[in-house]
Order: C-alpha cells, then structure tokens, then sequence
C-alpha cells in the first residue's frame, strides 16, 4: 500500500488496517498550526489551582476575609490592585486565589462614639444684663505677636475614643513616657479598647519601657495613635484594623495605680494633644 503526504493511517481509531484517511493540504496546514497551541491552553487549565469572587459586606475588613479564607491579605490585595486595604468598601467583589466556595467571614461591629459633654447654657436674662451694662471701648488695632500655631488635625474623619472614661490625665508635652504625653482614661480593668481610626498595626508588645502592652496603629496623613497599659492584645504586627474594631482589654499602668488605658496621637513624630482630633 502506498501512503500518499496527504494520507494517515487511522488502524489505532478502530478502522481497518487497510483503511486510509485523507486530509485534504489546506486542512492539514491548519490541523498542524493550531493543534500546539490548543495542547498548552488544555495544559494550562489543568494546572490552575481555581478561585472564586467574594463580594464584601459593610464591617468586614481584608485581613479577616485572608483569614477566612486561608489566604494572605497581601496576597488578595495584589491580585486585586488594592493600594490601601483600609478603604476597602462594601459591595466590592474580590478575587480569591485557590478558594472552592464562599466562607462566612465574620463582621466587625464598630462601638458607638463617645458623647461630647455639653457646656453648661447661660440664662438669656444673665446675658441681656451683662450686655445692658457692660460696653467695650473700641481697641486700637496692634500687632498681635505671632504665637505657633498647633498642628493641625487630620485631614480624614474625626477620630472615635477608644474607650468611655474619665479623664484623670491631660494632655503634656513635658512628660515622661507613658505619662502625659497623652491622656489617661479611668475604666474598669478588662475594658475593650477599640481602634481610634482605622490603621495598620506597627507594633504590639510589652518592649517599650512604661507603657506595658503597648498598640501603635498607623493611620493616613503620617498620623498615628498609642493605646498603653493594656492587659491583653487582639491584634499583632501587619494587621489591618477597622475604625472601633476591638484591638485590646485595658489595664494598669507598669507602676501600679487604679485601672486606666493611656491614649496618644502622634502627627508624624510629634505628640498632639488627643482632644483636638477627638468629637
């Protein structure tokens, strides 16, 4: 028998040994061009590990999808293009790598904000008197001398206390560390401590002399804030955390004293006084 270029013989396709198969040149040409190509693509998705989308609900934040789904947040970040996973928005639809199935991913509720203290109301026939009486002179106009101006609060939302309390310590720019570079609140020993402003976690941990446990978040606009003697952590270094997430219990200072959790805020490397960025 002779095999003629355009002829195959098809003996293992179940025809006889004596049968030929024909394919006519043009049809060869493109059996012989695409037939590579397509064996990769097949290799290819066969290889893929799988993944699914998981569209985000309000008060879930990346690091506990990752952790729901055993998967790193950075690596879900950059398979998404997320730049700054705290503004992580709800309705958004993720990418999961390697996941089979939507998991449950636990919802952060955030504690309600601190009430501002009302001032006191003066009665309206105190202040019709004082003014019926009382009269400025016209001030002549002076230079007033150039006083330096605090730094400013953050261009972001106004930050969330992190706890309910009596202030027992102000604000100081002189004070030793873990002292009045902030300001103290007196709680209950075992208090949630909750995140003043959504944040990355930049260190957890008792290695700072006066503090105790010790959380210092990192914010946007190089602002930070320190939560101190705190008895217990919630949250370790790399975490991204929500605005109110519980991040520690409250404790006492190193020294002793009663119950209290040590509050600061920092403009870059500065401390601030908390209350100007609180509501």
């Amino acid at each position: 028998m002779r095999w003629s270029p355009g002829s195959y013989r098809c003996g293992w396709m179940g025809c006889q040994d004596k049968t030929v198969l024909v394919i006519d040149p043009q049809t060869r040409k493109i059996v012989c061009r695409y037939l590579p190509a397509v064996f990769v693509v097949l290799l290819l998705l066969c290889s893929c590990g799988g993944g699914i989308y998981h569209t985000v609900k309000p008060g879930q934040t990346l690091y506990r999808i990752g952790l729901s789904y055993g998967v790193a947040e950075t690596t879900i970040a950059r398979v998404n293009h997320i730049s700054d996973p705290t503004r992580l928005r709800a309705g958004t639809r993720l990418y999961i790598p390697g996941a089979d199935r939507v998991r449950y991913v636990p919802i952060v509720k955030s504690a309600p904000a601190a009430k501002a203290v009302a001032p006191s109301r003066v009665p309206k026939k105190a202040l019709s008197s004082k003014k019926s009486t009382i009269k400025s002179p016209p001030s002549p106009r002076k230079k007033m001398p150039v006083q330096q101006r605090p730094a400013k609060a953050t261009t972001v939302k106004k930050l969330q206390w992190p706890l309910r309390g009596k202030i027992v310590h102000s604000f100081s720019t002189v004070a030793k560390a873990g002292g009045g570079r902030g300001i103290e609140i007196a709680v209950r020993s075992g208090t949630a401590v909750t995140a003043a402003e959504a944040g990355k976690v930049i260190y957890g941990g008792d290695g700072v002399q006066g503090y105790g446990q010790l959380i210092i978040l990192q914010h946007e606009n190089d602002l930070f804030t320190v939560y101190g003697f705190n008895q217990r952590l919630y949250v370790r270094l790399g975490d991204f955390v929500s605005k109110g997430e519980k991040i520690a219990l409250s404790g006492t200072p190193p020294a002793g004293g009663a119950p209290r959790l040590h509050f600061e805020v920092r403009k870059g490397k500065v401390a601030v006084n908390p209350i100007l960025y609180l509501p």
